[in-house]
């Protein structure tokens, strides 16, 4: 076979493998992320702030929320400084993840007496009002971040998120997305009592 003979045999091989061969990059890749999206658990995804202090901010108190007639304070970076382990929990509600997980903000509040701090994300105040005041109040303070500003300085990517904080005011974990039962017990509640075993003199 002469090499002209042998390079026209080659070409039918050639352009089958120039036709496929993006399907098959394209297949890889595909794999790839799909793999990456089963492997990730979205309550995980790493903040910056991880082993770092609260930010910088000050927010004024809901309005007219009280708990046994007393007005609820509003949060500011002072009141995680305060050796006490506190939860933040930035909600809204127009929020229907938020209702879903609020129980287990109760259930954390009642029957693990954990300090647990409001952060009211972009929410009308008599629409935040109503939606503590028919599910129940599990903040101990809540700020009023109407503008979002604060939360864009705590690295927030939606509502809800949830971050624990220690009592010297240092973010030691940060859950995206809904508390659900299965987190609350298997992800939350060790790192909360790690954190405050910890905490404690």
């Amino acid at each position: 076979m002469t090499e002209i003979e042998h390079q026209q045999s080659q070409s039918p091989r050639r352009r089958t493998w120039l036709v496929f061969a993006p399907v098959i990059v394209f297949a890889v890749l595909a794999a790839i992320f799909a793999k990456g999206l089963t492997n990730t658990d979205p309550g995980r995804i790493p903040s910056v702030l991880l082993g770092k202090p609260v930010p910088d901010f000050e927010l004024p108190a809901l309005a007219e929320l009280t708990i046994d007639g007393k007005p609820v304070a509003g949060l500011s970076t002072n009141d995680l400084k305060t050796g006490e382990v506190t939860l933040v929990n930035v909600w809204a509600s127009w929020c229907g993840p938020c209702r879903q997980e609020h129980p287990h903000l109760m259930a954390l509040a009642n029957d693990h007496g954990l300090r647990i701090a409001g952060l009211n994300y972009k929410d009308k105040p008599e629409n935040a009002r109503r939606f503590l005041g028919s599910l129940g109040n599990p903040y101990k303070l809540v700020g009023v971040d109407d503008k979002g500003s604060a939360a864009v300085d705590w690295g927030v990517y939606g509502v809800p998120e949830t971050f624990l904080v220690d009592g010297a005011g240092v973010i030691r974990y940060k859950w995206i997305g809904p508390i659900t039962a299965q987190a609350l017990k298997e992800e939350l509640l060790p790192r909360v009592r790690s954190t405050q075993a910890k905490t404690s003199p």
